[in-house]
């Protein structure tokens, strides 16, 4: 949250110091002629459309109009119609406040997503050729393997797509055209089970409960909070875990 605030700021001080023409004119000046035939013109509507737009989806609600006014005193160097102790305090107001509108968001959407992930594991182990291990991890057996597993601190290799209860793709090793090679116990819980499960060769579907995934944090912007996510698993091969030798002293 706080990244997103600072990334706020960032942006209106890129349009504040790009904008320094924009300063002297109203938004009825900028015409599509200016646009086209001034570079700082195009640049500052650019950067404005941009800051908009963000403000706009990240929910931040303001006075259009006072905000250019703001902006054009402090840049202009006329007078403010607000003390510098005013303007810290409203702009920590609205901090807070924005904070506490994205903290109420995250929550409601948790409890969201909690709810829709219970539903689909329930429905969803009742499907013929679902299993569902004790930790509550549901996977399909879509080709087997040979050979033995891996252990949790070997390294494998896989393909894979993640996907989002709707569908969505949030992550592919498949579209990068490039297997990914990791240490099997470093990653989320539900991958460490899963991927034991397999054999070299085999490719499997797991369905990963939140809890076994990215929890109430969730991962970038895809993966929310308490998210069940799905994947699709090639292992490839794996290496086994170099076991550490101790040195007899003499």
């Amino acid at each position: 949250m706080k990244k997103v605030f600072c990334c706020m700021f960032i942006a209106v001080a890129m349009f504040f110091c790009a904008c320094g023409n924009c300063a002297n004119s109203s938004s009825n000046d900028v015409t599509r002629e200016k646009i086209d035939s001034d570079k700082q013109v195009k640049f500052g509507y650019a950067l404005g459309s941009d800051v908009g737009r963000n403000f706009k989806k990240q929910g931040f609600d303001c006075d259009t109009d006072a905000f250019l006014a703001g902006f054009k005193a402090a840049f202009t160097g006329t007078e403010s119609k607000m003390t510098e102790e005013e303007i810290g305090t409203a702009l920590q107001e609205f901090q807070t406040e924005m904070i506490t509108k994205m903290m109420e968001e995250r929550t409601k959407k948790a409890a969201e997503n909690k709810e829709a992930g219970e539903k689909f594991l329930a429905e969803n182990k009742t499907k013929e050729g679902v299993k569902t291990t004790e930790s509550g991890l549901q996977y399909i057996v879509e080709k087997e393997g040979e050979g033995e597993s891996p252990a949790a601190e070997d390294t494998v290799e896989v393909h894979y797509r993640g996907t989002l209860l709707d569908g969505t793709e949030f992550d592919s090793s498949y579209k990068r055209n490039e297997p990914a090679k990791f240490p099997l116990n470093r990653v989320i819980k539900g991958w460490t089970e899963g991927v034991q499960l397999m054999k070299k060769g085999a490719k499997y579907k797991f369905f990963i409960p939140s809890e076994l995934a990215y929890g109430e944090g969730g991962a970038g912007e895809q993966i929310g909070p308490n998210s069940t996510l799905i994947f699709e698993v090639e292992l490839i091969s794996f290496e086994k875990a170099k076991k550490e030798t101790s040195k007899e002293s003499k």
